[in-house]
């Protein structure tokens, strides 16, 4: 079964917090899908992917780009997995019926909205109850990741 992580986002916005994990996906010679609720969240944080950092970027494509074989990070609405990634990345509470093609899944939600906290406690549920292992990381202030119980 899929290993899934659910991302308790409380200090920084997914727009600073996501460019990181796909950093680490990366330098763990992985490739990742991530998935959006929308285009127009999804063309934010193609910019964002872009110009985070000062002397770097993560390289990625979306639909829009083409060649996605030769993206290690795909931006998508769909369910879909062109790149064959080994990760997937839910935002905005998003949900794959094809969990079980990835390793690993990172279910990312934002702790300061009540809504997406609870249909993120019901996505736990839901996963747990098909056998998914599952684990639940939470921001520290400083905005490294705190693995709780």
């Amino acid at each position: 079964m899929t290993e899934i992580g659910f991302y308790h986002l409380t200090t920084s916005p997914l727009e600073r917090a996501l460019p990181r994990l796909l950093e680490k996906t990366l330098e763990a010679h992985k490739r990742a899908v991530v998935m959006f609720a929308s285009e127009d969240r999804l063309e934010f944080l193609n910019g964002t992917l872009w110009t985070y950092g000062k002397v770097s970027f993560i390289p990625h494509g979306c639909a829009k780009d083409g060649f996605a074989e030769d993206q290690p990070v795909w931006l998508t609405t769909q369910n879909e997995n062109p790149n064959g990634a080994q990760f997937l990345f839910l935002t905005d509470g998003c949900e794959s019926p094809s969990l079980s093609i990835y390793e690993r899944c990172l279910d990312l939600f934002d702790g300061n909205d009540e809504e997406a906290v609870s249909h993120a406690r019901e996505r736990w549920k839901k996963y747990k109850d098909q056998g998914h292992q599952v684990t639940y990381w939470k921001q520290a202030e400083s905005g490294s990741w705190e693995k709780g119980a």
